[in-house]
């Protein structure tokens, strides 16, 4: 019989479905199993459910029975990660699932619906695979951030994520927290770089991307990405004093223009007497195969399975 030395990782985004089987022994993504594919978020549940389920039956059936211990969702929010309930609702993406028990009823969607299947916020999943195999391994404290449509975040300790203390945000993350004339998720996403931009320019662009090309050549786009900077260094200074992290790992679309904002950063964290890294991830969506196939690693699941996030 082989030894059971797989899990499927999984990253449920807004609009697409990306997995892999990974070796949790040896940390090794086998790319011929990687697969990537659309999903319309705005479909049934029976119809959402053979979508995701069309890619990782494509692997399950390249695998064999005995090596897969089970299947790892990197969720977004809203989700009640410890019981398996999606509660999306009035965000746009998802709702025909809102309610529904996924752990208990995707499996019949599986050509092997024997296979356990497990849950983790995918920001929280980026951070544990961060950490498992990438700028944060090895290190005690850690912070991981991913900025694009929204503020993803996650605080771990000894690998795990920490939820419920107080030296951290309510909820283990800082998207929800209240900041100036909205919460931080207004702030450090995408929508922030183009209402910001439109305000200064009177002109529309449809993302960071755009702005980032602007900004290498004219002062005035280069000065937002400075503006964004010395936001984030203030809103996460008081954060770093409470849970003195050793290393801050971004990932996100907005974290490939750390350039552009590294500076007026860095300079918050100096002026607060920091000396936390900054650091940008290269394992990027990697980073939530490897934390979601995690969740089946059985010294991590005992410390995390009871203090699971219900939002």
């Amino acid at each position: 019989m082989s030894e059971q030395d797989l899990t499927i990782g999984v990253d449920i985004g807004g609009s697409h479905i990306h997995c892999a089987a990974i070796n949790t022994k040896t940390g090794a993504l086998l790319e011929d199993t990687r697969v990537y594919a659309k999903v319309n978020n705005k479909l049934s549940k029976p119809e959402i459910f053979n979508q995701w389920a069309a890619p990782l039956n494509q692997i399950l059936d390249r695998l064999a029975v005995d090596r897969v211990k089970g299947i790892g969702f990197a969720m977004p929010g809203a989700f009640n990660y410890r019981e398996g309930v999606a509660l999306y609702k009035g965000n746009d993406k998802y709702e025909a699932l809102y309610g529904t028990n996924v752990k208990d009823s995707f499996p019949a969607y599986l050509n092997r619906p024997e296979t356990p299947i497990r849950f983790l916020n995918d920001a929280s999943a980026f951070a544990v695979g961060e950490n498992w195999f990438g700028e944060a391994k090895g290190v005690r404290r850690s912070i991981a951030i991913t900025l694009g449509t929204g503020f993803g975040s996650a605080l771990l300790e000894d690998g795990i994520p920490i939820v419920n203390r107080a030296d951290v945000p309510e909820q283990g993350c800082f998207w929800h927290l209240p900041l100036a004339a909205g919460i931080a998720d207004d702030y450090f996403s995408t929508r922030w770089f183009v209402n910001t931009f439109r305000s200064r320019t009177g002109q529309e662009v449809n993302g960071v991307k755009e702005i980032a090309e602007l900004a290498r050549k004219e002062e005035g786009a280069k000065a937002i990405f400075d503006l964004f900077g010395s936001n984030l260094g203030e809103f996460l200074a008081p954060w770093l004093k409470k849970f003195p992290a050793e290393v801050i790992v971004m990932g996100g679309n907005i974290a490939k223009a750390f350039d552009l904002f590294s500076g007026s950063l860095q300079q918050v964290f100096n002026d607060n007497g920091l000396d936390t890294a900054i650091k940008v991830s290269q394992l990027m969506e990697d980073a939530s195969l490897f934390g979601s196939a995690r969740l089946f690693e059985a010294s991590f699941w005992a410390a995390v399975k009871d203090n699971l996030p219900t939002i």
